[in-house]
């Protein structure tokens, strides 16, 4: 088995004192000027969990994380991370951390295989544990065939695993993944995701960002919704879904009057798109039948809810820039 994680003897060592949490978010802000990006979060983040964070684009995600890891400052509040003051020992911090960016940070003028190797010497980690540690990453994350070639000659899937495997040089107690498939095709997502949930057994702790819901459904353990700097749900993906929607949506296109009278006449949990009806329902089999015969004699659509019913219920169907 590759060892991709903290040797167990130093990482009991590190969470001497039996440490719950190893990210400890509170009353957290950020303002750039009046601006208020981040405002007054509160968050913790157990040890061996998958926690995620979600929000529409301007929602304070990134600038959160950047705060995690000690990039950009904060204006107010505390956060530990291992127990650490990250304002005070970030550099303990830093040396225990892995980070995936949304960007791609990679030196072109390097080989796969070297693109590592560099990477390590910010740790001081020895070269041949250095070149071993490389090879045995490039394995796991299927780019063994490519270690000679350079970044750019990678298609973008592999360029997005090859970010994910510098994360992990370190041996890192904590894997910040900020957005780490934006813009890959499906059958890339889904190797990374393979990747992620390799990682989660071996008990890595992982803090992730994301905007695809079903990402976020199969990785996270627990997670928040945020927007406009606000923390607007906190919890398990499937408690979220089972609170805010319920087992089941119905959807009907161009509904009718006496529908929308009916839904609002039974007290049902609903959106009206005007276009569209969304409905959302635990008792799926009468409610449908009752649709269907009633009011929608062409039929509509019934499915299983989903985490993105709740993300849309809860901060709108708006675009954002």
């Amino acid at each position: 088995m590759m060892d991709i994680g903290p040797d167990s003897k130093d990482l009991g060592n590190r969470r001497s004192g039996d440490m719950q949490y190893i990210v400890e978010a509170g009353n957290v802000v950020k303002k750039y000027g009046e601006f208020v990006a981040v405002n007054h979060i509160s968050f913790n983040v157990s040890s061996g969990e998958c926690f995620g964070i979600l929000g529409p684009n301007g929602a304070g995600k990134t600038t959160t994380v950047r705060m995690v890891y000690g990039f950009l400052p904060m204006t107010g509040g505390s956060l530990k991370v291992f127990g650490l003051d990250i304002s005070r020992d970030w550099r303990q911090i830093k040396a225990r951390i892995g980070v995936c960016q949304q960007d791609n940070s990679l030196d072109p003028d390097l080989t796969v295989l070297e693109n590592l190797e560099v990477f390590a010497r910010y740790f001081d980690i020895p070269k041949k544990e250095a070149r071993d540690k490389a090879l045995e990453l490039l394995e796991f994350f299927a780019l063994d065939s490519r270690k000679g070639a350079q970044v750019t000659e990678l298609s973008g899937g592999m360029m997005r695993r090859l970010v994910l495997a510098r994360a992990l040089i370190n041996k890192p107690d904590l894997l910040i993944l900020d957005e780490p498939t934006t813009g890959l095709d499906p059958q890339s997502r889904h190797q990374v995701w393979e990747r992620l949930e390799d990682l989660r057994a071996k008990g890595i702790s992982v803090l992730l960002t994301t905007h695809y819901m079903e990402e976020a459904a199969r990785l996270c353990d627990r997670l928040i919704i945020i927007d406009h700097g606000l923390i607007l749900e906190e919890g398990k993906p499937d408690s979220l879904i089972r609170k805010h929607v319920g087992r089941d949506v119905i959807e009907v296109a161009q509904p009718a009057r006496e529908l929308r009278s009916y839904v609002q006449s039974q007290n049902l949990a609903y959106e009206d798109l005007g276009h569209r009806l969304v409905i959302y329902c635990d008792r799926r089999d009468d409610l449908y039948l009752k649709i269907t015969r009633d009011f929608c004699k062409a039929g509509c659509t019934i499915r299983m809810a989903t985490l993105e019913d709740v993300f849309l219920k809860l901060t709108g169907r708006d675009l954002r820039e």
